[in-house]
């Protein structure tokens, strides 16, 4: 027979009132009286029912997370690495991570999982939307919980944003190229409209601005995020432009620029300088090790949950949301 509330009361020496408030809690109890309560639980192997206690306290203690990850995709390393951060944080604080992977970067894919989200009761949405616009958000999202967007920064919804400073980052990789005399300096991105991808693009343009290089569309190449987009398109710059550095924008399409640059035998540095964006193990053993703009991934999904934490917790509507910048890291290795 299965154990309920009355044998965990039983056996902790507590009344079944003292057992319900250290489930729900719902009111002060010692820290001793909680210990035995707990080892009573796990005797007995005792589950509280999670739904009936949402209903009680308005709370699952749940939060849904989104983010987009493709098979083929190095962007998973990151996205994980955020995860991670946030299910440790979250943690610390009493909660658990529901994940729900937009692998299919379709929209109505991300709207279905939202509304699978609000069947559950989440206390929160975490979410790196596929979307720029997401005023969709003001329909689908029940109960009105907190939503804090991570790594990009849509519009149309009221919401915390917590970002890599993308612009900077991409800036200072300029400014190191730059500084080393490189004039001709090609940029692959990843598709704009996101505001990840219009950031670094914009960091770009503004640090050949400064010392007053003219802006060369013709040396820029705008690509999905893949493998094969960043080999095509470091091999459509190298034949025919004569640039002497590339500052490419994007994780996945940096291996596939360096892909092609080894396949060929391009001399780095010294036929050609190279900047890529993210610190991933396979950047360190390139020949020569790459030269990366490094996200605070971890960090990004810590914040990301205390952020979420505050709002559920502290419960003040009025609270303005914020945006949070966390620091890039230029990472100086051999390639420039």
């Amino acid at each position: 027979m299965k154990a309920g509330i009355k044998q965990v009361a039983e056996l902790a020496a507590v009344s079944t009132a003292t057992v319900s408030h250290v489930i729900n809690n719902t009111r002060f109890v010692s820290n001793e009286t909680k210990e035995k309560v707990f080892r009573a639980m796990e005797e007995l192997d005792f589950r509280p029912n999670a739904i009936a206690q949402s209903l009680r306290s308005q709370k699952s203690n749940t939060i849904g997370l989104i983010v987009p990850i493709l098979p083929s995709d190095t962007s998973n390393f990151f996205f994980m690495t955020v995860a991670q951060g946030i299910q440790k944080t979250l943690k610390r604080h009493g909660y658990q991570v529901l994940l729900s992977n937009n692998n299919t970067e379709e929209l109505e894919e991300e709207k279905e999982q939202i509304r699978l989200f609000n069947t559950k009761l989440i206390d929160g949405l975490i979410i790196a939307s596929i979307a720029e616009e997401v005023g969709y958000l003001n329909e689908i999202v029940k109960s009105r919980f907190p939503v804090v967007f991570i790594d990009r920064k849509p519009e149309g919804y009221k919401g915390d944003y917590i970002l890599s400073d993308g612009f900077g980052g991409a800036f200072k990789a300029m400014q190191l190229l730059l500084d080393k005399g490189h004039t001709r300096i090609g940029c692959i991105t990843g598709t704009l409209g996101i505001s990840t991808s219009n950031e670094r693009f914009e960091g770009y343009k503004k640090a050949l601005a400064q010392p007053g290089i003219p802006f060369d569309p013709s040396i820029v190449k705008i690509a999905n995020s893949s493998f094969e987009s960043g080999y095509e398109c470091a091999e459509q710059l190298l034949s025919s432009s004569d640039i002497t550095a590339l500052f490419v924008a994007n994780n996945v399409l940096t291996m596939g620029a360096i892909g092609y640059l080894q396949e060929k035998k391009i001399n780095i540095p010294g036929d050609l300088a190279v900047i890529g964006f993210d610190d991933y193990d396979w950047t360190k053993i390139t020949t020569p090790p790459l030269t990366v703009i490094r996200q605070p991934s971890f960090e990004l999904g810590e914040k990301a949950a205390e952020v979420m934490v505050n709002r559920i917790e502290n419960n003040d509507e009025q609270q303005e949301f914020k945006e949070y910048r966390l620091q890039t890291e230029l990472i100086i290795r051999g390639s420039c």
